[in-house]
């Protein structure tokens, strides 16, 4: 009776671990998914690294006044188009949330023309403000894949 239910504890037993194994195997996607995760939050600064790696890159063209990677705050100085010299361009970005998501970015634009010797407000069309975050969440999108994988 001993030597049975012995019998009987080891085989669960090797059933139970050969079990275990073979849930690790197929639940690869899982574990992926979770490792995808963990690598799209952030690091060291406070908050998306590939959405912050990204709008410095976006931005980078433009001179920064302010770069705040806690709080998440990009801010460029007035930008001037050598095209366009009678007009100027100033840029915010704010990244709110640790993941990698769209409305975890948001941009903020203010144009200015040249009238009458005076630089004067004029209206940022919403498609620029748009083009500029669809960049930065593609450039984001591109240096997950390009370290995840």
């Amino acid at each position: 009776m001993a030597a049975s239910n012995t019998r009987f504890l080891v085989t669960a037993a090797a059933l139970a671990f050969a079990g275990l194994g073979l849930s690790a195997c197929g639940g690869g996607s899982d574990e992926r998914l979770r490792t995808d995760m963990a690598a799209a939050r952030t690091t060291a600064i406070g908050v998306n690294s590939y959405l912050w790696r990204a709008s410095l890159e976006t931005l980078s063209f433009m001179p920064l006044t302010q770069a705040d990677s806690s709080g998440g705050v990009l801010i460029t100085d007035w930008y001037v188009n050598p095209d366009t010299p009678n007009e100027r361009v100033k840029v915010s970005v704010s990244i709110l949330d640790q993941d990698l998501r769209a409305d975890a970015l948001r941009v903020a634009a203010t144009r200015q023309t040249m009238q009458g010797g005076q630089w004067m407000d004029a209206p940022v069309a919403a498609a620029t403000v748009q083009r500029l975050e669809d960049i930065i969440l593609t450039k984001a999108r591109e240096l997950r894949r390009s370290t995840v994988i």
